[in-house]
C-alpha cells in the first residue's frame, strides 16, 4: 500500500511559511537566502506586496540600492495595497532614491506620501532639503 500523506515535501511549504522564513533569514543576515524564500512567497498573490517589499530591504541591507528599487516598485504595483502599506513602501522607496542621488525620483515618492500622509515621518522636511538642492536646468539661449 502507498503512502498518501502529502505528494512532496517542497509543495507543502505554503507562502506563509516561505515568508516566515525569510524573516529568519533577513534577521540573521542570510540576504540571499532570505530574498529566494521572498520570491516563492511572491508567488501567492496575497502575500506579493509584503514579499517583494522585504526583497526591496534585503538588497538595500546588502547595499544592493539600485536592485532594491524595482523589489519595491513591484511591490507597489502588487495588490491588494492599502495606503498604509503603500506609504510605507514609498518612503523606504524613497531613501533608497535619495541615496542613489535620483532626486527627481524621490521627490515624486515623498510628495505622493505628502499627498496621503503630511505628517509622516520626516518627508516634509526632506522635501525642503531636496528641492533646495535640486539642479535647474541651463537657460536656452536665443
Amino acid at each position: 500500500m502507498t503512502d498518501s500523506v502529502t505528494p512532496s515535501s517542497t509543495q507543502t511549504i505554503g507562502p506563509a511559511e516561505r515568508y516566515e522564513r525569510g524573516i529568519a533569514l533577513k534577521k540573521a543576515g542570510l540576504y540571499k537566502a532570505a530574498i529566494e524564500q521572498f520570491e516563492l512567497a511572491a508567488v501567492e498573490r496575497s502575500w506579493a506586496v509584503k514579499a517583494h517589499a522585504q526583497v526591496g530591504l534585503c538588497y538595500k541591507l546588502s547595499g544592493r540600492y539600485e536592485e532594491a528599487v524595482p523589489a519595491f516598485q513591484r511591490a507597489l504595483k502588487s495588490t491588494p495595497v492599502s495606503s498604509k502599506e503603500t506609504v510605507q513602501i514609498l518612503y523606504v522607496l524613497g531613501r533608497t532614491l535619495e541615496s542613489l542621488g535620483r532626486i527627481a525620483e524621490t521627490l515624486e515618492a515623498y510628495r505622493w506620501i505628502r499627498r496621503e500622509d503630511s505628517e509622516y515621518r520626516d518627508v516634509a522636511e526632506r522635501i525642503e532639503q531636496l528641492s533646495v538642492r535640486r539642479p535647474t536646468a541651463p537657460a536656452k539661449k536665443s
